[in-house]
Formats: structure tokens, C-alpha cells, sequence
């Protein structure tokens, strides 16, 4: 049986000690692609980037884990890793955000990059089902906490208190 192929993204940047958190947990459990923004992107809700065209680079950030920084949103992100990076190849099983620097609870999930980028997966076909729960305090006393579902889509609400290949995406994503 094949691993299940996990989309990580998040609103904090590629190079946010979340993600490389995440990656880390997320390895352990199937194949990982990173497609993340290049600079922090908190509170842009679900943004999308329209009018100019995104850069997305290869990067080898995380040891052994194919990695994408983007210019755009993490909507952006999630839409270019569907459509672009894995456009000849399977749809990812499961789209995991975070873990997020900041909040994202009560209204604030509204603006949170993070929601919205796992939020883009449903929305672009990626469905919820079967959730698996996931703790992990990393060696940093923070604490990784992510609903997984076996086949499809995953949120992640993160405890705040606990160039090489560059090409052009452009047009209608």
C-alpha cells in the first residue's frame, strides 16, 4: 500500500520553525510535498494573488522532502501545488496547515492564512473524512496538535504558548 501523499503549507513562511515542526511529524507518516509562501502571510484570510504573475522556487529547506516557496498566499499555495506541481501526478491524500506562530481560534480563523490554506484543499475537491488525532511536544516544549483524516483533507491548529529551479506561474490558477 502506498503511503498517503501530505500537502504541507502554512501563512508563517517556508522557513517558519512550524513548518519544519510539521515536516518533521508529518514524514513519519507518509510522503510530504512542501508548497509554502516565501515571506510571512498572516491575516490574509483567503486571499488569492491576482493580477501578476507568482514565483515558486525549488528548495531543499527539508532534508528529503521536496519543497516549493511561493510568492502568493497559502491559498495560492495550495492552488499551485494542485494544479502545477502535482499536475501530472496524484492528488495529495491529505493538506496539512501550520503550525501556525500565532491564534486561530474564535473570529480570528476568519483572517488566518493557516485555516485558509487547508480550507483551499476542500475546496478544490480534497474532502474530510475519518479524522486521527496527532500529539507531539517537540524537543522546543511546543506543542504539535493536527486532526489528520485517513484518506483526505487535514486542518491544523497550532499551541502558541506550548535557488535552485525557479519558474514563473502565471495566468488563471
Amino acid at each position: 500500500m502506498a503511503k498517503p501523499l501530505i500537502l504541507v503549507s502554512n501563512d508563517d513562511g517556508i522557513t517558519s520553525a512550524g513548518i519544519r515542526n510539521l515536516v518533521e511529524v508529518m514524514k513519519q507518516l507518509g510522503d510530504v510535498l512542501v508548497v509554502a509562501p516565501d515571506s510571512p502571510q498572516s491575516g490574509k484570510g483567503h486571499a488569492i494573488t491576482v493580477g501578476e504573475s507568482l514565483r515558486l522556487d525549488e528548495t531543499s529547506i527539508f532534508e528529503g522532502v521536496r519543497s516549493f516557496e511561493c510568492s502568493g498566499t497559502p491559498a495560492d499555495c495550495v492552488k499551485i501545488a494542485r494544479h502545477f506541481v502535482l499536475k501530472d501526478e496524484r492528488e495529495p491524500d491529505v493538506i496539512v496547515s501550520g503550525i501556525n506562530h500565532g491564534s486561530n481560534t474564535s473570529i480570528s480563523v476568519l483572517y488566518s492564512g493557516t485555516m485558509s490554506a487547508a480550507i483551499e484543499g476542500a475546496i478544490e475537491g480534497t474532502q474530510e473524512n475519518n479524522r486521527a488525532s496527532i500529539k507531539k511536544r517537540t524537543a522546543e516544549g511546543s506543542c504539535l496538535e493536527c486532526q489528520l483524516p485517513a484518506d483526505e483533507t487535514g486542518t491544523h491548529q497550532g499551541d502558541p504558548h506550548l535557488s535552485p529551479g525557479q519558474r514563473e506561474v502565471g495566468g488563471r490558477i
